[in-house]
Parts: C-alpha cells; structure tokens; sequence
C-alpha cells in the first residue's frame, strides 16, 4: 500500500512531467505514468522532423523513465477526440476571423477529461501533470494561483480545468523554479532529461506556419479567400490580401503592402473577405467582453472585482474592472491595451490567484 494512494501522472516525455512523476514516486505515491498520443505530424503536411510530445521518441523517453522507477506506464491514443476538438476548433476559428487558443481547450476539453476518465479505470485518486502553477482549497472552491518561476506560470492555460477535476489534481512544480527542477534531473542522474530543449510551437503545427496548416487542412482555401481587400478604417480600399483567414489582429508585418506609414490590422470582416488596416492608436481598446467564461475563486462575480486581465499569455497583464453582464463578462481597463484578438483567452487574476477566464468576442 503507498503512503498517498494512487495518482495517474501525465507524462510528455519532457523534463517537466518527467520530474514531477519521478517527485510523486519518491513523496510515496503509486505512481502511473501515462503518455497521450493526441497527434499524427504526417496528418500536418509539415516537412518538419517530428519532435515535441507526441513524437515517438518523447513517447519512449516517458516509458523508459517509467521502467527506470518501476511504475506503469502506458500510452492513450486520443488522435480522433483531439482532431474533432481542438483541430477543428482551431480551423473553425480562423474562418471566423478569429484567433484561437488551441492550448486552452486541449487543457481543459481534451488533457483533463481524458485524465480523469482513465485514472477513474485504474482506481486512481488523483491526477497530476508538469504545469508550473499552484492549486489550494479555499472557501469550498479549488483556486488556481500563479507558479512560483514568472518566466514559466501556466496558470494562464487552466482558466477552463472545472472545480472537480481540480479537486483531484495535483502541481507539483508549482513552488519550484524551471533551474531549479534541471538541478532536479541533473541530481536524480538524468542527465539526457536535464539537457532537453523545449518546444513552444502549437504541437499539431510544428513549423509553426499556421496558414500553411490551413491551406493543407481546408481545400482550396486560398482559391476561396485570395484577392479579398484591404481598406482603411475610413473605407478606402488600400490593396488586395491574400485570404482574411491569414491575418490576425495587431499584425504589421508580412502584410504585403506599402502604406508609406506603419500599418497594422485592426479588424477583420470575414464575410466580406475584408480586412482592415489603421494605425497602431486604432488598436487600443477601453473593453471587451468575455464569452464562454470558466469561474475559478469564486462562484460569481455579481459586484465589479478590481483585476488584472491577461489578453494573451506572454502579456504583462492591465489592471481593470470586470463584472458578470447576462452570459459574459465585461472588462473596462483602467488604460487601454492594444491588438485585443477576438479568440484568444482573457485571463483574470486577483494578486496571484486566478479569478477564471474566458474567450474574447
């Protein structure tokens, strides 16, 4: 019998998830090491060579660490419910004329689900994963707060995980630093693990040429969408893009045209094929509403909260207002932020604790 009980641990086969099963199996737990298979880089049309964490190598590093602990290990194929999720969300997305947040969802619709479903058959309390970020129980609710290393919180990625699957989950790198956790691997003798390099592409994207995705995944798309226009925000028709579905809000660069001014995107309109160009002060908004929010610390948020909303990952984050109205949530920046992408994930914080998050409209 273990002195903690049984946990299911999701490994990639990086230093990340490697460290916190092998930390899990030292603390005494039954550890079950478990690899998910959520894609087919040939399905990709990418020339690149297959890395990152559903390569087979990172697949056998996680089953060799495994054997090397003497805990089980095996491998989910959820190729099928990722593709019908996450990838035809991310297409989908785009031909909205927005920008996804494919990491959110695969988190919380596909990695938390398909988790708790297969630790729920192999009798497991608990799951577990490499996210750098924290989880306590407060006033009956399960709060997320910001990892301990800045550079490297993920707390961003988990606004979507429900109170119940956060109730059965462990972090434990959440109070580590990443140089710390190398130190980790280095002392436990994994010297392969510790050397290992990190990947920050979209895993089902690995050349990280998005449009090129697209045009491999949606035929003729570029037959459909070429030759749309490009307008300024008083109507003026300035030039001819190459497809709406290649642009994304606060975009400068590779646009294809020469305005004698810097120029950026400021909306797109894919109904009409159109995109729009201003200048940088044309992208700074005061709002912005939320749809599909997820609440993490409390159960509403009926009175204005002071927070800082985060508008996509790498952002410092603005401090501002935000309040439920009917399905969504309102933000009114105390300054205004630039290039807020409809798509992408809004993510409030209250200090380090996470408030909960939700989709730009």
């Amino acid at each position: 019998m273990s002195k903690h009980g049984r946990i299911l641990v999701a490994m990639s086969g990086g230093i990340d998830s490697s460290v916190a099963a092998i930390m899990l199996h030292e603390q005494g737990y039954e550890v079950i090491g478990l690899t998910m298979k959520t894609w087919d880089y040939a399905s990709s049309g990418s020339s690149s060579k297959e890395t990152g964490c559903c390569s087979l190598d990172s697949i056998n590093d996680a089953r060799s660490l495994a054997v090397d602990y003497g805990f089980p290990h095996y491998i989910l194929d959820i190729r099928e419910e990722f593709g019908n999720f996450v990838i035809d969300n991310f297409v989908d997305e785009y031909l909205a004329g927005r920008t996804p947040n494919p990491c959110v969802l695969c988190n919380t619709h596909i990695k938390w689900e398909a988790l708790m479903k297969r630790a729920d058959k192999l009798d497991c309390e608990f799951i577990a994963t490499g996210h750098y970020a924290n989880i306590r129980q407060e006033n009956e609710r399960y709060v997320v707060s910001k990892g301990l290393d800045d550079n490297k919180d993920q707390s961003y990625v988990l606004w979507g995980v429900s109170q119940y699957n956060l109730s059965r989950t462990k972090l434990p790198l959440g109070s580590f630093r990443k140089t710390e956790i190398r130190q980790m691997a280095m002392d436990m003798n994994q010297i392969d693990l510790a050397n290992k390099s990190e990947s920050y592409e979209i895993c089902f994207v690995p050349d990280n040429d998005y449009r090129s995705f697209l045009r491999h995944r949606v035929p003729d798309l570029e037959q459909k969408v070429d030759g749309g226009n490009f307008v300024m925000s008083d109507g003026t028709i300035v030039g001819k893009h190459k497809g709406y579905p290649f642009y994304t809000i606060g975009q400068r660069r590779g646009l294809g045209i020469a305005m004698g001014e810097p120029v950026f995107v400021t909306r797109i309109h894919p109904e009409t094929n159109t995109v729009v160009l201003g200048r940088e002060d044309e992208l700074l908004k005061s709002e912005a509403l939320v749809r599909n929010f997820n609440l993490i610390k409390y159960g509403s948020i009926q009175e204005p909260i002071e927070a800082v909303t985060k508008i996509r990952y790498k952002d410092a984050g603005t401090m501002s207002t935000i309040v439920e109205e009917n399905d969504k949530i309102k933000v009114s920046f105390d300054h205004s932020v630039s290039a807020i992408a409809p798509g992408q994930s809004a993510v409030f914080y209250e200090g380090n604790d996470l408030l909960g998050g939700g989709f730009l409209c």
